[in-house]
């Protein structure tokens, strides 16, 4: 058995039974992010070298990429860690294998900030001594009572001046200790400084750095955190870096060949077939335009681990602050995707934002889906299914009380039954006496409430939903379409269906989409604003 591309291949033999054995016992890294580690396991590794190689002889010596949480960020580091090491033998095989001739090694700091998340201020200088002593130790520093930022220069200056070569200083997740608390006024200020004191020390320590890479989710303003440091080179948005991190459908469909056939037999479906679905939940990801589809690592390995579709990335843990965020700035669900913006306006600094756009792009709750080279303006929206599906269960408790969740996720069921048959006003009745049965919160009084309510039920649905539909003659409420269907909504507060009916027919929404293919139903629904549910309904078409 030979290794290449960080996965097992055979010569050709005669036991067949054994290869289809050792197939079905594929390890998956799921939650390993050491690239020794995956090597010497013979886990699976979609090859990453060559970004790696490209990054170390590049023009730049201090180099920054932000990316989603668990998209690959901890693990690309750890491979720089090793390359610099010189550990020539983890990358036999792998495409830096044929690229690379000297193998120099170099002193490694790596400093792991996701170790400080939920921190304040005294318990994050703890976190940064421990981390600094630890390679004090090794390189017979002293432990200093002095401040981060002297210790670690002394730390850089001391490694070069044992070793005679230069420091690569490796910085994964550099924005952890900020993320939980950038949404307050007191405590970001104050953990900024402690890590903008912790990095100041990197420009001046130059004549001694080989190499400094950063990672994070989030672009904090060069001036907030590093201050000193004006040569770091961005690399986010970078074509020739589009696909560092994640794993692009060429890849999977090349590297991960027998996997997907593995995991259609199991499903009995065909490849094809597999690979639609695949594409559906985690794929659509661009941090750049043009680049390759990226599909969510994290969620494609969980999936072909396990055998099934699941919430993975997002049920990994929704991050506290971006629901403080979308409070913050007041975003309707409706409003998270489909918006048409300049570079500047996602690729922003976090704590400068005006909007909820940068942090949601960043975060990888949107995506760049298209880009208008004649006017410049990228196009955002939700990458796929299961992070829309995902971020409309996180926003579900503002119109649906915690007490209901269950009988809300029961409820999505038996929708989706009724509308994927076809029958609207059986759902709509359940509806009525869902929302007649629970209590309501206390922005009920305007027709946004509303649609944004229709518009997170129906997405958990896992249908095509859009709201605020252009038309010639004016703007549609809610289009819903299914495998059969297309629903044109018109919703109306303390008026009458036949109101709602009436301005679909006045501007002929339907006219808009004659085009695609499928029935037109017309939907015309009043809201009772005294009962805060549904008052009454008119159905055309069916």
């Amino acid at each position: 058995m030979e290794k290449t591309g960080g996965f097992c291949y055979f010569a050709n033999k005669p036991y067949v039974k054994e290869e289809t054995d050792m197939m079905q016992r594929r390890l998956y890294p799921i939650g390993i992010q050491t690239f020794s580690k995956i090597r010497e396991g013979n886990y699976l590794y979609i090859d990453k070298t060559e970004y790696v190689y490209r990054m170390a002889h590049s023009a730049s010596n201090y180099v920054f990429l932000s990316r989603p949480r668990r998209f690959g960020k901890s693990l690309l580091t750890s491979t720089l860690h090793s390359y610099f090491e010189g550990r020539k033998e983890l990358f036999e095989g792998l495409a830096v294998a044929g690229l690379e001739t000297e193998w120099i090694p170099y002193p490694v700091l790596h400093f792991d900030m996701s170790m400080a998340k939920h921190m304040d201020e005294k318990r994050l200088k703890q976190m940064l001594d421990y981390m600094l002593s630890e390679y004090e130790r090794k390189y017979n520093c002293g432990i200093a009572d002095t401040d981060a930022n002297v210790r670690l220069a002394n730390l850089i200056k001391r490694a070069f001046e044992q070793t005679n070569r230069q420091v690569v200083v490796l910085i994964d997740e550099y924005d952890a200790p900020l993320l939980d608390v950038i949404h307050e006024e007191k405590n970001l200020p104050t953990l900024r400084n402690v890590m903008r004191n912790f990095y100041s020390p990197l420009k001046a320590c130059d004549p001694y750095l080989r190499f400094v890479f950063l990672t994070g989710i989030t672009k904090f303003s060069q001036l907030s955190i590093f201050s000193e440091l004006n040569n770091i080179k961005n690399i986010s948005m970078d074509e020739p870096y589009a696909a560092i991190c994640g794993i692009s459908e060429e890849e999977m469909l090349t590297q991960m060949s027998d996997d997907l056939d593995l995991f259609a037999d199991k499903l009995k479906v065909t490849r094809n077939e597999i690979i639609g679905k695949l594409k559906e939940n985690y794929d659509g990801y661009h941090f750049t335009w043009p680049s390759p589809d990226l599909y969510n690592p994290f969620s494609l390995l969980n999936a072909f681990a396990d055998g099934k579709m699941n919430s993975y990335w997002f049920g990994s843990g929704t991050p506290t602050y971006l629901i403080e965020m979308l409070n913050k700035y007041g975003v309707a669900p409706q409003q998270i995707g489909g918006q048409k913006v300049f570079a500047t306006a996602f690729d922003a600094p976090t704590e400068q934002m005006t909007n909820i756009t940068p942090l949601l792009y960043q975060s990888g709750y949107i995506t760049i889906k298209d880009y208008d080279a004649r006017l410049d303006l990228y196009t955002l929206d939700i990458p796929n299914k299961e992070v829309r599906l995902g971020l409309m269960e996180s926003l579900l408790p503002h119109y649906v009380p915690p007490t209901e969740a269950n009988r809300a996720a029961t409820l999505t069921a038996y929708l989706f039954d009724s509308i994927d048959r076809g029958n609207m006003d059986e759902a709509l009745q359940l509806l009525l006496t869902f929302l007649s049965t629970i209590p309501q919160c206390d922005n009920a009084d305007y027709e946004g409430h509303y649609q944004s309510l229709l518009y997170v039920i129906f997405s958990l649905l896992g249908f095509y939903v859009d709201v605020e539909v252009r038309t010639p003659r004016g703007r549609v409420d809610v289009v819903l379409r299914t495998h059969s269907t297309l629903y044109v909504i018109e919703l109306k507060l303390d008026k009458t269906a036949d109101v709602a009916m009436q301005q679909i027919d006045l501007k002929n929404y339907p006219e808009r989409f004659a085009l695609c293919g499928l029935p037109i139903v017309k939907v015309g629904i009043n809201f009772d604003r005294e009962r805060r549910t549904l008052g009454e309904w008119k159905i055309e078409g069916e």
